[in-house]
């Protein structure tokens, strides 16, 4: 019994380790062996019965996984290139709408800063500006000429001047005043803004890449357009305005019970006079003044030349000066010391509607020591005519 059974394990029962795999045979056990190859069932003897032991089946998780064919791995790569060539124009297209909306945009404030904001156009501005504050400022009045009655209750025409109101006159000039420095105060503001925006126009344009540029568009855009407003602001205000006033000028004695007329006042300016430097000289005891002035100037414009000795500012010599009015130009100032300085200043005479004049040109002439000095001639006796009888300065 115990033989048999020995019998029967030994023929079905063979250890892993008996696997002649490696010598090139089959398995000879029944049970699985490591190479994973399963044996042939083996027959029993004795009893005369079969037994077979069941086959492992192959694990899932250790099968090795199917290589892709080649098939597979093409068609992969033709999506892969075909989502790739349909994404690239794509976004090729929208950088080429961004650089075109970059360029125009760019162009656009380019010629912005070109135009109205160049440098040289803005300093064309800036010395008209300059020569405003200088200038002289005066009312107007449309119609100058009114129909009023006389003592004789009849009907003349006359000037607004000889039958304005005087203290109505001075409020209305005291408005065209007002009026006439806000308007060089705002001139001066419009063109400093105008100097500050080309600065950051110019920075945002040369710094900025594409991307800020765009992204800064809509600030920038306002910013052009607020300056464009600035730039027909002091276009505008380069030329002298309307005043509005509610005075009545016209007082209703010289109206005799009419109606007011309808009288509209308005500034206008004058050019101030500039000495010429060339023309005008000293010798020993005169010196000829000539000045510049407007090309339609009237012949009968009245000026005020203001003649001081210039001191070293010692108590010990008094200082010295007259005002005197005149008509010509050339003229000649006579009376004056050897060897000494004089400041001369001219200026247009003060007038019934003078509103505004703050500047006046002056020049420092030396008159000569010794007659000999004179390379000049004499000035003649029908200029020297012309001069009016001196006024004691203020």
């Amino acid at each position: 019994m115990v033989s048999w059974f020995h019998h029967a394990t030994s023929t079905f029962l063979v250890p892993p380790s008996h696997c002649d795999k490696a010598a090139g045979t089959e398995c000879r056990g029944a049970a699985p062996c490591h190479c994973g190859v399963t044996a042939p069932q083996t027959r029993l003897v004795a009893g005369q019965s079969r037994l077979a032991l069941p086959a492992t089946p192959e694990s899932p998780s250790l099968k090795p996984p199917e290589p892709p064919s080649f098939g597979n791995m093409a068609k992969v790569l033709h999506e892969a290139e075909s989502t790739s060539d349909s994404t690239a124009p794509r976004e090729e297209q929208d950088d080429n709408a961004s650089m075109e909306q970059y360029l125009r945009n760019k162009n656009l404030v380019l010629d912005f800063l070109r135009s109205d904001l160049n440098p040289h156009h803005l300093q064309y501005h800036w010395n008209k500006v300059h020569l405003l504050k200088k200038c002289y400022f005066y009312l107007k009045f449309e119609p100058r000429h009114v129909c009023v009655r006389d003592q004789n209750n009849m009907m003349i025409f006359a000037d607004i001047l000889q039958i304005a109101n005087p203290c109505q006159l001075q409020k209305i000039k005291k408005v065209g005043k007002k009026q006439t420095e806000i308007q060089l105060a705002l001139l001066t503001e419009l063109l400093e803004q105008l100097e500050r925006g080309r600065e950051e126009l110019s920075r945002y344009v040369q710094i900025c890449d594409v991307e800020t540029f765009l992204s800064q568009w809509d600030l920038n855009i306002k910013r052009v357009l607020k300056l464009s407003m600035f730039f027909n602001k002091l276009i505008s205000l380069e030329e002298p305005r309307k005043l509005h006033v509610k005075h009545s000028l016209v007082s209703q004695i010289h109206l005799g019970g009419a109606l007011h007329p309808p009288i509209t006042f308005s500034l206008y300016t004058k050019k101030p006079p500039i000495f010429d430097r060339i023309e005008s000289f000293a010798c020993q005891t005169w010196a000829q003044l000539k000045w510049f002035t407007e090309s339609q100037e009237s012949h009968l414009e009245r000026w005020q030349l203001e003649i001081k000795l210039v001191t070293d500012d010692s108590q010990t010599e008094p200082g010295y000066g007259r005002t005197q009015e005149v008509i010509s130009n050339p003229c000649v100032i006579n009376h004056l010391l050897p060897g000494r300085s004089y400041e001369f200043k001219v200026r247009r005479s003060d007038t019934h509607t003078l509103v505004y004049s703050q500047w006046h040109d002056c020049i420092i002439l030396k008159t000569k020591t010794h007659p000999a000095e004179d390379t000049k001639e004499a000035p003649n006796r029908s200029l020297m005519r012309r001069l009016t009888r001196p006024t004691p300065s203020v």
